[in-house]
């Protein structure tokens, strides 16, 4: 196996946009929905607005320069592609930092949050606050490669992981992740690599295998919106955690079906009042569309869910220091007793004023804040 880190640049081919436009503007609608909200997912008129504005106004050589103009590369591990940012400080104090994003999203959710922790003194905090960042994209998402054989799991990521700080001469560093990415980092936690020293989390895994009955009223919350997720938002990660193959042909053939299929989310797990234009932008919520389709990753992306979904979000013990951030609008409100019984060594929680599942993309300055006064936390 190859551990050369390959220099890598984005660069789509014209004829992939021209291709794009084109299926855009043949896009076949069903009828309107029979009712007046979004209970039976994408209202038409929210998607045709947010297909025109793809067709006729967003700009992907936008996204592709803001993606290049920062450090990217490859590097083959357990025979298959990487690709990562890695941003270093200017400085020489900086701590080494992993970020690991989840679905639907993709590195862009970190686009905000890269200046201010690698160039803290130029976003009012100090240099001991800086960060060399390090921000894989997962296997089977993005420009990483697409696994050709199962068994590309959460623990195997998280080696993955490991050997990648490894790889870039990091003998000492820490670990943040949302969503598939605190599942990540949580591993990460559990069997404590050389040289990790400390993780946090903003949808820390707290939750019993066995919660009981005898619950106080934040655990009973949590579990209330748990069967609230199961009943009403759960369907597209039964149907990637069963059979992502059957879906991935039309998230491949459709754009307009892989738009519709992230801008849901987008709308059900940000903090927007109702409107996902209310927490992002049409550019940043179809920079991340258009990576997907782009990269045809949306069948390998949802077997990630067919190789963890069912093992990947329970608590598991962590005995080194952790953090946690709980934003308002999560999926769920992690109760901290439920977290000081899998998590021996709490040493920053925090609760934000707004923000929701993709906290560092909706929020990016109350991100990073969190992210500073965790690492604080943390002993160098």
């Amino acid at each position: 196996m190859s551990t050369a880190i390959t220099p890598f640049r984005v660069n789509v081919p014209q004829s992939d946009l021209d291709d794009l436009k084109l299926r855009l503007s043949r896009t076949r609608w069903p009828e309107h929905e029979t009712v007046n909200d979004w209970s039976q997912g994408v209202p038409l008129k929210d998607a045709q607005a947010l297909v025109e504005y793809w067709s006729t106004q967003y700009d992907w050589r936008r996204c592709e320069a803001a993606l290049n103009q920062y450090e990217q590369f490859t590097t083959e591990i357990d025979g298959l592609s990487i690709h990562f940012l890695h941003v270093r400080s200017k400085h020489a104090n900086a701590r080494p930092m992993l970020l690991t994003h989840g679905w639907p999203g993709a590195i862009l959710e970190f686009m905000n949050v890269i200046e201010p922790l690698t160039n803290p003194t130029a976003h009012g905090a100090t240099a001991d606050d800086a960060f060399h960042l390090v921000i894989p994209t997962l296997p089977g998402f993005g420009f990483s490669g697409r696994p050709s054989a199962k068994g590309w799991s959460i623990p195997k990521i998280a080696g993955a992981w490991a050997e990648l700080m490894k790889r870039l001469g990091y003998s000492e560093y820490l670990a943040q992740g949302g969503d598939w990415g605190a599942a990540v980092t949580t591993a990460l936690g559990a069997f404590r690599p050389a040289g990790l020293q400390a993780i946090h989390v903003n949808m820390p895994l707290v939750m019993p295998r066995n919660p009981g009955t005898d619950l106080s009223p934040d655990e009973a919350a949590m579990l209330a919106k748990m069967h609230e997720y199961a009943e009403w938002d759960s369907g597209y990660s039964h149907q990637q955690s069963t059979r992502p193959q059957t879906l991935g042909y039309g998230l491949a053939d459709s754009p307009a079906g892989q738009a519709m299929w992230i801008f849901e989310k987008f709308w059900r797990w940000t903090d927007c009042d109702g409107d996902p234009q209310n927490a992002l932008s049409y550019d940043q919520i179809l920079d991340v569309i258009t990576l997907y389709w782009l990269t045809n990753s949306g069948a390998s992306s949802g077997r990630l869910y067919w190789e963890s979904y069912k093992n990947g979000f329970f608590a598991v013990p962590l005995e080194l220091p952790v953090g946690c951030s709980i934003f308002p609008k999560e999926i769920y409100r992690a109760p901290r007793t439920w977290a000081d019984k899998c998590m021996s060594q709490i040493v920053y929680w925090g609760e934000p004023a707004k923000g929701g599942h993709f906290a560092a993309f909706e929020q990016p300055a109350l991100f990073v804040g969190e992210v500073r006064s965790w690492a604080r936390c943390v002993p160098r």
